[in-house]
């Protein structure tokens, strides 16, 4: 260690009291996190690139520092979803402070960590009051029954109002329209309970309006139209 001649000739005073760092909520424990290994928490991160064309949901299960499950939802960029690709091989096992220096390839994907390890060492995690954490496999339980990121793609213009094109539910195929054209409903097909339907054996038409359904008084609707064609679809 080396020294100023200023510092060098300075007088020693004593520090006085020092209570150590302040103590954070884990897992419905309350830590005075001193090193990595301290770290215990279940929470996501949001990050988006330097052009923010893309996004990225990160979710971490951290055990004693070193993070047992990583969950890497991306939207907006092909290159970011085969970055996440890498990322779920990478994260898995190493340290918070081994990931928040790690090259995850993608900005989006580096900022969510850097935000996610803000959260975690200053105990704003997801499970900071539940007893033990969470479970190894609680980052599926983001995804649903059929363990696909649940996305919203909307479009509007002033001149020819809103397009509902997917929601939580699926692929949107068809908006209700009423007498006055304000939205009253959609139709969708759930394209993950499809794919599930053919692997069981079903045959893709089967499998399809199986997978189909509606949200809303679509029942009631003067008319239905394909958001993506305006072509009038019959009820």
């Amino acid at each position: 260690m080396i020294y100023s001649k200023e510092v060098e000739e300075m007088t020693c005073v004593a520090q006085g009291v020092h209570h150590g760092a302040a103590p954070i909520p884990e897992e419905a424990k309350w830590v005075q996190a001193k090193e990595i290994k301290d770290i215990s928490a279940f929470t996501h991160g949001v990050g988006w690139c330097a052009p923010q064309q893309g996004a990225c949901k990160l979710s971490l299960n951290v055990k004693d520092g070193i993070i047992q499950e990583a969950l890497v939802e991306t939207i907006g960029c092909s290159g970011m979803t085969h970055s996440a690709a890498m990322a779920s091989e990478i994260l898995p096992g190493l340290t918070i402070l081994e990931a928040l220096n790690t090259d995850l390839v993608c900005d989006a994907i580096n900022t969510a960590m850097r935000e996610l390890f803000l959260q975690i060492v200053y105990g704003r995690s997801q499970s900071a009051f539940s007893e033990d954490g969470l479970p190894v496999g609680a980052g599926l339980e983001d995804l649903g029954k059929g363990l696909r990121s649940q996305v919203g793609t909307m479009y509007g213009t002033l001149k020819k109002g809103p397009r509902y094109l997917e929601m939580a539910e699926g692929y949107v195929t068809a908006i209700a329209l009423d007498a006055d054209n304000e939205i009253i409903g959609y139709k969708f097909v759930n394209f993950g309970k499809m794919t599930d339907f053919i692997k069981k054996g079903d045959d893709p038409k089967t499998a399809y309006e199986k997978a189909c359904g509606q949200y809303g008084r679509v029942d009631d609707a003067v008319k239905l139209i394909d958001p993506r064609t305006d072509k009038e679809i019959e009820k």
